[in-house]
């Protein structure tokens, strides 16, 4: 692939105890954990000697203190739409909660009452793809979260928006969006990696 095609980095935030229970974390703005800081400090180890010509970041703190403890709080721009799915009745409830009521669900198809939609939530993906697109940016990261960076992916590469789910992230992973050829060519270079990382 070309060096003077563009390339966008993905960093999902670090763990935070909700991740550890598997409760779903919209807009509640819970704190890292101290493996979640410390696995931040690592993920701005492996970015260390890369120039990004522009850095963005959720506002809600697990993704603005992931950016921060990587190294990049004083060069990010804070965007509303890099935010997590507002999950709305589902907010703080595991995947086994509400399957006790409704068996068989499935976010990317069934979404969440009282929340955003999946189509407001892809479309809030595809502007930030269409930003990145319209720009001038060579290389561009992103801190987001789990389920949103997986509609990125999906938007990136032109897929139905329900195949966002086939794209799982781990806390302070790293992916890469790029091109293969040219411009008509888009995929993925790297996909949640967090391979360095430290665990407890």
């Amino acid at each position: 692939m070309s060096e003077a095609l563009p390339q966008i980095y993905l960093a999902r935030h670090g763990e935070t105890a909700w991740a550890i229970t598997g409760q779903h974390t919209g807009r509640t703005d819970i704190p890292l954990t101290q493996l979640g800081e410390r696995n931040a400090v690592l993920l701005g180890e492996r970015l260390k000697g890369l120039t990004f010509d522009a850095v963005y970041t959720s506002p809600l703190q697990r993704a603005s203190k992931t950016c921060e403890l990587a190294g990049f709080g004083a060069v990010a721009k804070k965007d509303p739409d890099l935010m997590e799915w507002h999950y709305g009745d589902y907010e703080g409830l595991t995947t086994a909660d509400i399957q006790k009521d409704h068996p068989g669900w499935n976010i990317f198809r069934d979404g969440c009452p009282g929340g955003e939609t999946i189509e407001e939530v892809a479309a809030r993906a595809q502007r930030v793809v269409a930003h990145l697109r319209a720009s001038t940016l060579s290389k561009a990261l992103l801190f987001s979260h789990g389920h949103f960076l997986r509609f990125i992916a999906a938007s990136w590469l032109g897929l139905p928006i329900v195949d966002a789910r086939f794209f799982s992230l781990r806390p302070t992973s790293l992916s890469v969006l790029a091109y293969e050829h040219d411009l008509s060519e888009p995929v993925i270079s790297l996909w949640n990696d967090d391979g360095r990382l430290g665990r407890d």
